[in-house]
């Protein structure tokens, strides 16, 4: 490491001055990070927060950028753009490697950094449930370069088919298999649908799109299960409008490139398995055993804290917090990771003031929704559930607001009005060629 020779105690590597304040360091700058720094800016201190990447990506809308729908630009917020111009506030672009609570140090790629109080935020990452060599083939859905790369891969796919005279080889390019019947599953498969009867045939006259197959296939004997049986049903019958073939109570048992084999004993051809099947957590050493549950999440108490340490908090989905309404944890969802940062901030402030009065985290469901191609969506909300036209409108105004910046904001909209009105999907681009060597070498956790 460039920095191991200097001052492993302070923060001389990183180059943050060493003020007598308090020292917050937040590990992760997705929802529940940035909401947590929001939270206790100004409030008299130091925060730094340390992310593999520059910037807070919008998790929700990943299935838009990989499938031609949105620049990845348009759901991604720079770090240090959201945090311009507020004092004591420091983002450092870093893996972090290693917590050491006896010395309260954390080690990471680019030097070490004390901290007074730590909290980990940095969320989950693709959950391959031991099938390590279909991790290395399959394209996995959490994060903006991934993305980025199954756009390219499609679109190459594409380009291969109109050369190759082969009716088996044609249908591996052109066939697409989704794992796991989630909302990104169901929205992924809602997108590729319009894909193939709006966009790809005039991109390609010369393929017969009748011949382009997309599979959902889902361990569970429904879609959606995290929210009503309703939503669920609702997506099946939209999926099937596009001809989608659903396989349920179904797993993969294994992919070699190019052949899938289900545990029903189908065999699928395709050289894009797409895997939405499920998360863990993405664990940072250094923590001792005990703190950690299944799902690779950090258990907490009720406000936040790491079992066995004071100054140590996880919030997100890599926090397991067991209440009476959630014995196996909160949802690993957005809404949580929000409402957390806020709580936690309120509690940390608390906490530094010597005020004994720490607010238990209740979690407070909003609803959930999915979108299956236009004018087609489903929402559970607390006291009410719809689906249809006006779901479709719902989700599309609950996920502008949620955006940050005008500027995204403004951007998406037009390119959804673009896109409802023309049929079109404005960034059907190669920006950088995919290939299989660099998925090979890239992991899609935050942090090592």
């Amino acid at each position: 490491m460039p920095y191991q020779d200097l001052e492993v105690h302070g923060a001389v590597a990183m180059h943050i001055p060493d003020l007598n304040i308090p020292r917050i360091v937040i590990i992760g700058g997705g929802f529940a990070g940035i909401n947590l720094a929001q939270h206790l800016l100004n409030k008299g201190l130091q925060i730094v927060m340390l992310d593999r990447y520059n910037y807070h990506t919008f998790q929700p809308l990943l299935y838009q950028v990989a499938t031609s729908g949105l620049e990845p630009d348009s759901i991604a917020g720079p770090l240090r753009k959201l945090f311009k111009d507020e004092e004591n506030f420091f983002f450092r672009l870093a893996l972090v490697q290693k917590i050491n609570p006896t010395e309260k140090i954390i080690e990471t790629s680019i030097g070490n950094l004390s901290y007074d109080y730590l909290v980990i935020a940095n969320g989950a990452k693709t959950n391959y449930f031991g099938n390590n060599n279909i991790a290395k083939l399959v394209f996995p859905m959490k994060q903006l370069p991934q993305a980025l790369d199954l756009r390219s891969h499609i679109l190459q796919n594409f380009e291969k088919a109109t050369l190759v005279k082969d009716y088996d080889e044609k249908q591996s390019l052109m066939d697409f298999v989704i794992v796991g019947g989630g909302p990104t599953g169901v929205e992924l498969a809602g997108a590729l649908g319009e894909l193939k009867l709006h966009v790809l045939p005039t991109d390609y006259p010369e393929l017969d799109f009748r011949q382009m197959d997309i599979h959902l296939v889902e361990g569970s004997g429904r879609l959606l299960n995290g929210m009503s049986e309703i939503a669920g049903k609702k997506a099946f019958d939209y999926l099937q409008r596009f001809s989608v073939n659903i396989w349920l109570d179904t797993r993969v048992n294994d992919y070699d490139g190019r052949e899938i084999t289900l545990s029903n004993g189908k065999k699928l051809t395709s050289r894009t398995v797409i895997w939405a099947a499920g998360v863990t957590g993405n664990l940072i050493d250094g923590l001792p055993t005990e703190a950690i549950t299944r799902g690779n999440r950090i258990i907490t108490n009720e406000y936040s804290q790491v079992i066995g340490f004071e100054n140590i908090f996880a919030i997100g989905d890599i926090a397991f917090m067991k209440t009476e309404q959630y014995p196996n944890g909160h949802p690993q969802v957005a809404q949580v990771a929000i409402q957390q940062g806020k709580t936690l901030a309120k509690n940390l402030l608390g906490m530094i003031k010597k005020k004994n009065n720490p607010k238990p985290f209740k979690y407070k469901d909003l609803g959930s929704m999915a979108t299956i191609g236009r004018n087609k969506a489903v929402v559970d909300l607390p006291s009410w559930k719809f689906q249809g036209l006006f779901a479709w409108f719902v989700w599309l105004f609950i996920h502008l607001i949620a955006i940050a910046g005008f500027r995204n904001k403004v951007v998406i909209l037009l390119n959804w009005l673009w896109n409802y009105f023309t049929y079109d999907r404005a960034t059907r681009l190669i920006i950088r060629p995919f290939f299989r060597e660099k998925m090979d070498n890239m992991s899609d956790s935050y942090f090592k």
